[in-house]
């Protein structure tokens, strides 16, 4: 029995080792058809493609552009990356798949990702109310903290436009953008229109790292980043800047087409989840690869399939804005996901997202029935458009359609524009007063002024002139007319106006400009007074009916006035130890000390004086 057993047993070792070779040589065999599979889609992908290198040299030049880079995924591989021009126009460093450059709002879908595996994972939710699982939210209005969602704020309909002059160039951090939500009125009822809001993607960040333990970089590195092999892709210019293949931000000059190069954009800290994210052609098509194929990559599932699908769900319609205000037509019915578009191109189902920072510009795209994906970079602020024209251009010679003159349109567009900026720039200060004069001293208007939204504007006093300062911005600033003092015209970022405002005491109280989509107020910050000081000035002041009433001091809310029956009544600093109440500018307070005793509270409106002792 044990020689049978001993015979059956190598007979089962050979059987074995026989599988083993079949399946090896079916291995084998599938993948020399997988091999023979990419082979002819490149041969018929390049052949699609005969005449597109010729196109591109010609948008270089059409469009004074200094680089461009391109790559095409079908099915699940990268088949085409190119670069075209420069990385670095200066230097004459070619653009390459590996050239690493700011893919600005293309972070929006990580971001909206890797929320969404917090979804997964039932810490957060996409349609509930998102202060149910994060309570520390807080919008501008109740209407808003009862009903925000998740899926609001990453699909811009929350009501609340972009403000984006908060974040952009300023010194706040992530927390701290979070915390200004509160301050941002809304524009229009939530969920009727699309307003397109950074700081919302940012605090979506901030809410993964509440959620997760990890901050929203460490989290998109180890969930995304790295099961997707991209290794280079990274958070700031600092680290960019360490491998040697980056781009070089430029820009045409306004009435020239001379181009320059521009500061690289690096506060990017705070905004990160909106648009922080740096990578390059190669390693941005496997993301790419991921999207189109439910979340596989090599064979391996690494994004959420449900995720995908949820933030391709329209949540919002979009204008026909091409179609309405050009009579281009071919891209049609336009809604917004979560962290990126879904429209019709040419009557395929198209999904895309751009992103823009100064000096790059870049898209990804791809036809999920058609399985073919685009990614374009484009260095120069001028061509940005480029990226849709190239992407379109890819499309239509992959499925063999008539091209549509998408560069020859825009770059139309393009030109008049400069034009008429050139033009309306020669007529700027033609509606200024002449032979006027501030209402004050210079020395008047220095100070600090704050809004609890977009921070302090610091007004200074160089010699004969001001000083602007606003988060990184710095300029001179001279007087325009009356009260209104402008910075110069720069050629990057335009100019800043200033309107300063009185007080009803005939001091500088505000200095107002317009920024983003709004007139926003900055109020004249006071010197800072010892909290022992304001301690002192709390206690018992009597009226001249010998009614008496109690100015109470609490640390971190400041002093308050106090009257018989009344409700406590908020004190606000205007100068030295000047205040007024919030309902009544005319009306101010101040507190009398002689030899550093508090002997009494004067109260002074425009019709009278009233001195109150302290008891």
């Amino acid at each position: 029995m044990k020689g049978v057993r001993l015979v059956n047993l190598n007979r089962h070792s050979r059987f074995l080792r026989g599988a083993r070779r079949l399946q090896l040589l079916a291995l084998t065999f599938a993948q020399m058809l997988s091999a023979l599979a990419v082979r002819a889609q490149e041969t018929d992908v390049t052949k699609r493609l005969e005449g597109f290198d010729a196109y591109m040299e010609q948008i270089l030049k059409d469009w004074n552009t200094p680089g461009i880079g391109v790559g095409i995924v079908v099915n699940d591989k990268l088949v085409f990356a190119k670069g075209y021009g420069y990385r670095d126009y200066e230097k004459k460093l070619p653009f390459t798949p590996t050239t690493l450059c700011q893919i600005a709002s293309n972070s929006k879908l990580f971001t909206a990702v890797a929320a969404g595996m917090l979804v997964e994972q039932g810490k957060l939710t996409w349609d509930n109310p998102v202060r149910d699982a994060v309570p520390t939210i807080q919008f501008y209005n109740d209407q808003l903290n009862n009903n925000v969602t998740l899926r609001d704020m990453l699909s811009h309909r929350t009501g609340v436009t972009r403000h984006d002059l908060i974040w952009f160039k300023s010194p706040f951090t992530r927390k701290q953008l979070f915390e200004k939500l509160k301050y941002l009125e809304p524009q229009q009822p939530m969920r009727e229109t699309f307003l397109y809001n950074n700081l919302m993607f940012s605090a979506v960040g901030y809410i993964v790292e509440l959620k997760s333990g990890k901050t929203w970089e460490q989290y998109v590195r180890e969930n995304i980043f790295q099961p997707l092999d991209m290794p280079t892709s990274t958070y700031s210019i600092s680290d960019m800047l360490k491998h040697p293949d980056h781009g070089v931000p430029y820009r045409e000059k306004r009435d020239s087409f001379e181009l320059y190069m521009i500061p690289y954009y690096e506060d990017t800290e705070g905004v990160a989840p909106a648009g922080a994210i740096i990578s390059n052609i190669d390693e941005l098509s496997h993301w790419l690869i991921a999207l189109m194929n439910d979340g596989k990559y090599n064979g391996k599932q690494v994004l959420p399939p449900n995720v995908l699908k949820a933030t391709v769900q329209p949540a919002i319609g979009l204008p026909n804005a091409l179609g309405e205000a050009l009579g281009y037509w071919e891209l049609l019915n336009p809604d917004y996901g979560m962290g990126r578009q879904i429209a019709a191109y040419r009557g395929r189902l198209l999904t895309f997202h751009g992103g823009d920072l100064p000096g790059f510009h870049s898209q990804v795209s791809f036809l999920p029935n058609d399985k073919i994906g685009v990614i374009v970079f484009v260095i120069g602020d001028h061509a940005a458009p480029l990226y849709n024209v190239v992407s379109y251009n890819v499309y239509e010679r992959l499925l063999g359609m008539d091209q549509t003159p998408w560069s020859e349109r825009r770059l139309k567009i393009r030109l008049a524009n400069k034009k008429a900026g050139t033009e309306a720039r020669a007529k700027a200060g033609s509606d200024r007063v002449p032979d006027t004069k501030p209402s004050h001293a210079l020395a008047d208007y220095a100070a600090e002024y704050e809004n609890p939204a977009y921070g302090i504007v610091k007004i200074g006093l160089k010699a004969d002139r001001l000083d602007f300062t606003f988060h990184a911005f710095q300029f001179p600033l001279g007087h325009f007319h009356y009260d209104r003092f402008d910075t110069p015209d720069d050629e990057q970022y335009g100019k800043f106006s200033v309107n300063f405002r009185t007080n009803p005491q005939g001091d500088i109280g505000e200095a107002m400009m317009s920024l983003d989509e709004a007139e926003v107020v900055f109020t004249r910050k006071p010197e800072a007074l010892d909290p022992k000081l304001l301690e002192k000035l709390q206690g018992t002041y009597l009226t001249p009916a010998k009614v008496k009433f109690e100015v109470l001091y609490q640390p971190g809310a400041g002093l308050s006035l106090v009257f018989p029956g009344g409700a406590p009544q908020r004190l606000i600093q205007v100068k030295g130890l000047q205040f007024r109440t919030p309902q009544s500018a005319d009306t101010i307070y101040e507190f009398v000390l002689e030899n550093g005793q508090v002997k009494a509270l004067r109260e002074r409106d425009p019709s009278s004086e009233f001195t109150y002792p302290r008891q």
